[in-house]
């Protein structure tokens, strides 16, 4: 990724109630996208365009990143859906079920004109691409490097587990490889990789055991279906104060090395090598992003 912007939480408030877009920007969700999909039924579309496109422009909720998730690739709603949001003007666009990086194109493509005939500055507006079937993940890679404003891949596992004929169950290893090919094209790309959603709100342990699966496979966020599991999530994503004491003594280690001209650097009985130094270094930008001070304190 290009600096520290969390990404560990994305939290979705449908298009068409006021009420819920604006309690959506008091959660700890450090991603907040504003639906004009799923949760906008076919005559409403217009008026989520005009809820969403005032929200954003006269009360942008302050310290969130804010993203629209507009309607699919191939349906009448995108390109007002285009117009509005680029206009709106919120961090990125989030488009559901890329399976083509020429699908990329194609929208970026539109993005740059909307931005020249209104006058805005060309490439702020950003996206995220849903990656929900075996061709998405098929085509990971050349999706995760189609545009210069693609910063991140999400992916969609019921939408991907249907177009599978795979049964979707809470272990989870039906997903296993999408959840590899996502991850591993996004790192190529220098991209955010955003896992799939665990979709029981009421099964805080079963979360808890999806994270574990999420953090260890190594992915920077994931979007949450309800507002209970915002916490659970960030604290997955926000490293312990053992862990960003491990990592302030493996760098520690590695200055004194080099003051005393030292090639091989050692602690606690075992040589620091570079993995453990890209490790320590990363871990410490997520502590920094979260404004953890180096001894644990909240900057």
């Amino acid at each position: 990724m290009e600096n520290n912007q969390l990404m560990r939480t994305s939290l979705y408030a449908g298009g068409t109630s006021p009420v819920k877009m604006i309690q959506a920007g008091f959660y700890n969700e450090d991603c907040l996208v504003y639906d004009l999909e799923d949760s906008v039924s076919a005559g409403e579309k217009d008026a989520a365009r005009f809820l969403v496109y005032n929200a954003i422009k006269y009360q942008r909720p302050a310290g969130k990143y804010i993203l629209i998730r507009v309607n699919g690739i191939y349906s009448k709603e995108l390109d007002a859906d285009l117009e509005a949001a680029v206009r709106a003007q919120p961090d990125a666009i989030r488009i559901p079920k890329v399976e083509y990086a020429e699908e990329v194109v194609r929208i970026a493509d539109k993005m740059t004109a909307i931005e020249k005939k209104a006058g805005l500055p060309e490439g702020g507006v950003k996206i995220w691409c849903n990656i929900e079937s075996y061709l998405g993940v098929l085509n990971a890679r050349q999706i995760a490097s189609a545009s210069s404003r693609v910063v991140a891949m999400a992916l969609g596992a019921e939408d991907f587990t249907a177009s599978m004929s795979a049964k979707r169950t809470k272990p989870g290893w039906e997903i296993f490889y999408a959840r590899n090919a996502v991850l591993m094209a996004c790192r190529e790309a220098g991209i955010s990789a955003q896992d799939a959603v665990f979709s029981d709100i009421n099964d805080a342990e079963g979360l808890e055991r999806d994270l574990e699966m999420t953090r260890t496979l190594g992915f920077d966020g994931k979007t949450c279906v309800h507002p209970r599991q915002i916490d659970q999530v960030n604290a997955c994503f926000t490293p312990s104060a053992k862990e960003i004491r491990n990592a302030r003594r493996v760098l520690e280690a590695l200055e004194e090395a080099a003051r005393n001209h030292t090639g091989v650097c050692v602690l606690d009985g075992g040589m620091v090598d570079k993995p453990m130094e890209l490790r320590a270094r990363t871990t410490l930008a997520k502590a920094e992003a979260a404004g953890i001070k180096w001894g644990g304190e909240e900057k």
